[in-house]
């Protein structure tokens, strides 16, 4: 085991090659969905930061969330992307390590990010008259900082804990990045409690943003009944609605990956492409076509576009 744990530089990422003749065609599809990511967070981002209209914390919110999702994104569809027309697709024990660490401790924060955001709606529909006080710039600031520290503090636990074990031949990671528990089948002593704990954090974290955000929707509903006229409930709803909708989506595809049994079946493979693919791709799509002040912010933008070019 010494021996292996020696020689053991690097990582083979099995990923797509056991499906060769699909590997074009899925290079093709990845590529445009992360181009339509990137593309849809930077107008995000754009947009936050030149309209006036969206200088609020919603916005400051959600233009961190696009940032964590870029970032989140840059962790592995690059390396995928290339690994899916290159027939070897290597990774240092480092760059696997450096992978996992930024890939879960970002995926934490956005997590954590779509709770602040909760709480953002929260505190807006439910005290109002307090909400100017509570969510200045500066408290807007040390909620996003704390949750990029509590992703990453979670990640560093994590890789550490995964990254201790010797690992031994072969070295065929069955996935397309350093997922924890395809690292972890290459151990070469027993990992069973360390999957257990890692596996247990993951979930705790998980479950605990999940269930924090349903808390601040209990208390939203209650305080949206209370509202008399049919206009005002829709308003208060209307601003909730694409957050709870890639809150959803987010949770949903996210449970599927780190809530499945060991033993349960299925290609790891393709089970981790809605979450680390599909969600980035559709988030800002969500948040610019089911927002109106995103949507009158775009075409303020565009109209001033026509209006330098003539």
């Amino acid at each position: 085991m010494m021996i292996n744990q020696t020689i053991l530089k690097e990582f083979i990422l099995v990923g797509f090659s056991v499906y060769p003749h699909v590997q074009t065609a899925l290079f093709v599809i990845f590529f445009c969905l992360y181009m339509f990511t990137l593309a849809g967070n930077l107008v995000i981002m754009g947009l936050t930061w030149v309209d006036r209209s969206l200088h609020a914390p919603m916005y400051f919110f959600l233009s961190a969330l696009s940032f964590s999702e870029t970032c989140y994104t840059l962790t592995i569809i690059p390396k995928m992307l290339v690994d899916l027309l290159d027939k070897d697709s290597h990774i240092s024990v480092t760059g696997c390590g450096l992978q996992m660490c930024f890939f879960l401790g970002i995926g934490g924060t956005n997590c954590i990010l779509l709770t602040l955001m909760g709480y953002d709606r929260f505190l807006a529909i439910c005290n109002p008259l307090r909400y100017p006080l509570l969510m200045t710039n500066v408290a807007c600031g040390q909620l996003v900082a704390s949750a990029w520290v509590g992703g990453f503090f979670i990640s560093l636990i994590e890789t550490t804990l995964i990254f201790r074990v010797p690992f031994c031949i072969p070295n065929l990671i069955r996935h397309f990045f350093c997922h924890m528990r395809a690292v972890l089948r290459l151990s070469c002593t027993d990992s069973n409690f360390t999957e257990f704990i890692v596996t247990l954090m993951s979930a705790s974290g998980l479950l605990g943003t999940f269930l924090l955000i349903l808390l601040t929707y209990v208390f939203i509903l209650s305080s949206v009944l209370k509202i008399p006229s049919a206009e005002g409930k829709q308003k208060a709803f209307s601003t909730c609605a694409s957050h709870l909708t890639v809150v959803i989506i987010h949770f949903g595809f996210a449970s599927v990956v780190y809530l499945k049994p060991e033993n349960s079946g299925g290609d790891d493979t393709l089970i981790a492409v809605p979450y680390t693919v599909i969600t980035p791709f559709l988030s800002p799509i969500i948040f610019t076509l089911r927002n109106k002040d995103m949507k009158n912010a775009f075409k303020k933008i565009m109209r001033k576009t026509v209006i330098m070019k003539k």
